[in-house]
């Protein structure tokens, strides 16, 4: 029995790593492109959510971006 709990602990701590590196590879290219378009990059946070993530990308695929109103007023 001892050595059954410490092998979940084991793999309870490889799953957060695992986690971790999947958020990251995540959040990262949405960070950017969250910036690039115009809005904070901190936006890019919501991917994490479950369905907030789904409301976000609807979101930067339909509205008018900042970048794109900022570039109209200029010309």
């Amino acid at each position: 029995m001892m050595q059954h709990s410490m092998i979940n602990c084991a793999m309870g701590s490889g799953h957060w790593l695992w986690m971790l590196m999947i958020a990251l590879i995540v959040i990262i290219p949405t960070w950017r492109i969250c910036q690039r378009i115009g809005y904070s990059g901190w936006m890019g946070l919501l991917i994490l959510f479950p369905l907030i993530n789904l409301v976000l990308l609807y979101f930067i695929a339909f509205s008018d971006w900042p970048v794109n109103k900022k570039r109209e007023r200029n010309e």
